[in-house]
């Protein structure tokens, strides 16, 4: 009786392994697609509002640059 367990212990670590491996090996590509999509979106959004204080910035300087060229004071 004693030397089957001690078979059994390498039989239940053979497939406690078996199930491991196909479980770390199984395709995990599905949940990548829709990672890369958030991504892409979130990228897309801080390139939005990253290029709308700069154009606002440009403008203004802009505005103040051609009153002090026209010669315009402005108060």
């Amino acid at each position: 009786m004693a030397a089957l367990a001690w078979l059994l212990i390498p039989l239940f670590a053979v497939v406690g392994a078996a199930i491991w491996g196909s479980w770390a090996s199984r395709n995990k590509t599905i949940g990548d697609v829709a990672e890369l999509a958030g991504y892409a979106r979130f990228r897309d959004a801080m390139e939005r509002s990253h290029a709308a204080p700069a154009a606002s910035g440009s403008s203004s300087t802009t505005t103040s640059t051609a009153t002090a060229a026209t010669g315009s004071p402005s108060s």
